[in-house]
């Protein structure tokens, strides 16, 4: 039975590349830090580690409630400390008085930089107070050349892991069952539209998994992914419990408040 019949089939590169991260802590005996990962990928990191090896896992992204995190693969005599997970946090300085910015501004901004997205964890909005988390090994960088956030001057300071502030973001909880783990069918659920729409929104782009455009109705998902469903807001699924007597999915999922 192949590891891969698991998964997705765009999902095989990552897949290897989890494999040998694996393979090098268990035969180099040291361990491996990884850059960001979307919640889908830390889903098939701990399913592809497991519980029960001689490779450990723990992910960590600044915060408790962080989306995107870095994983720590360690043999089992390791003990991993915050410091290993080498992250940085910088809070944007800006005439708050005169200007507002916007999460996808920040965002757009840092994309622009030149750095793979892999680089940077969440980016944090609570009230006009903005944050975002950077792997430390591109601190510098990014110190010197981030200057302008759209036409707004900033500046950036860095600040310690315990003055991360709380998103703003709030889940509310969603359960239900679905006959298949399809898109239109997940996106039907979520938003309350009927299949047909739910396909009309997929079709006409405006749907999103793990921030990678989907035009694919019947697109696969899984536990792990993030929906960002233009006009109704952003989805995830938390967990899959088995299935109903009917043959249907249990599914628990979120929708951001």
């Amino acid at each position: 039975m192949s590891i891969y019949q698991h998964f997705r089939a765009e999902e095989k590169e990552f897949i290897d590349q989890v494999l040998e991260w694996k393979e090098y802590v268990s035969s180099a005996y040291t361990h491996k830090l990884t850059d960001f990962l979307d919640p889908r990928e830390q889903q098939i990191v701990q399913s592809l580690i497991g519980k029960e090896d001689d490779v450990r896992v723990t992910f960590y992204g600044g915060s408790d409630d962080s989306e995107r995190k870095r994983a720590l693969l360690y043999p089992d005599y390791f003990q991993p400390e915050v410091d290993d997970f080498a992250i940085t946090v910088f809070e944007v300085k800006y005439p708050k008085k005169f200007v507002t910015l916007e999460h996808r501004q920040v965002l757009g901004t840092i994309m622009s930089l030149g750095l793979k997205r892999e680089k940077f964890g969440d980016v944090i909005l609570q009230g006009d107070r903005i944050q975002f988390i950077a792997a430390a090994e591109i601190e510098s960088y990014v110190e010197n050349n981030l200057d302008k956030v759209g036409k707004a001057g900033i500046s950036l300071e860095k600040v310690s892991l315990d003055a991360v502030i709380q998103s703003d973001q709030q889940w509310q909880e969603l359960v239900f069952t679905a006959s298949s783990m399809r898109l239109d069918v997940l996106i039907s659920s979520m938003t309350n539209l009927s299949r047909q729409k739910s396909q009309m929104l997929i079709e006409g782009k405006r749907v999103k998994v793990n921030h990678k455009l989907i035009e694919n109705t019947s697109f696969e998902c899984g536990e792990g992914d993030v929906f960002s469903v233009r006009g109704f807001g952003r989805f995830k699924i938390i967990s899959i419990d088995g299935k109903t007597k009917k043959d249907k999915w249990r599914i628990q999922a979120g929708k951001q408040k």
